[in-house]
């Protein structure tokens, strides 16, 4: 997936989730943030950035931030890009497979129904940007929205479908994938449950550029 019109300012504060002020061209600019998590490893007072200018020129923020620069590192920072970037994979890992996003089932709605060969499968994508060391972890924050997909992806296993949870790794060079249990444990608990079950759990780097995000190789999962 690839964005349209980026420019690279410098990061000065985030007033609340939705808002980041950003220097451009020596002038502070009002930005969109396109990730509500906390990403306070990330977004550190002087960092570089990278912003996409907003298709309706009447919106009241000109910018998205997208992307920041960490190290030698590009992590994207779009809650939209991971299932955008998976969109564009499946062929790949399920070669031949039909898919369709948004897909409801029951009273739950999943990000992906698959159809390959025989096979139906429910998959649900989780964007990960939470990185130390080289371990990325996820999540960054307490998620009972998260809990609640993996519980309604084991109860679709009972009526024919195969499950799939994603990371999708916003950024490369990363050693391993483990669930933050120190920020929430409910979520570690039940992604172990899900394993057990017969969830299949995966996880993918990405290769990031400024204006680009493309998943790329498996990651290793510690749970």
């Amino acid at each position: 997936m690839r964005y349209d019109n980026v420019v690279k300012g410098k990061f000065i504060t985030r007033p609340n989730r939705f808002i980041a002020m950003v220097e451009l061209d020596g002038q502070a600019e009002k930005c969109h943030v396109k990730n509500t998590g906390r990403c306070r490893e990330l977004l550190t007072e002087g960092c570089t950035v990278y912003l996409e200018r907003a298709k309706n020129p009447e919106r009241k923020t000109r910018f998205d931030l997208i992307a920041v620069q960490k190290g030698d590192r590009f992590i994207n920072m779009d809650s939209y890009a991971p299932n955008l970037a998976a969109g564009e994979f499946l062929p790949e890992l399920f070669p031949g497979c039909t898919v369709r996003p948004e897909y409801t089932y029951g009273n739950s709605r999943f990000d992906f129904y698959i159809e390959y060969n025989s096979r139906r499968i429910l998959l649900e994508v989780k964007g990960v940007t939470l990185e130390s060391d080289g371990v990325v972890m996820f999540p960054d924050a307490p998620t009972e929205r998260g809990v609640k997909h993996i519980g309604e992806l084991m109860k679709c296993l009972g009526d024919g479908f195969e499950a799939c949870l994603l990371f999708v790794i916003q950024m490369d060079k990363v050693k391993y994938f483990t669930p933050n249990d120190a920020t929430h444990p409910e979520f570690g608990a039940i992604l172990r449950e899900a394993e057990k079950r017969g969830v299949n759990i995966l996880a993918y780097d990405c290769m990031v550029t400024p204006d680009s995000m493309e998943l790329d190789k498996p990651v290793e999962i510690r749970l």
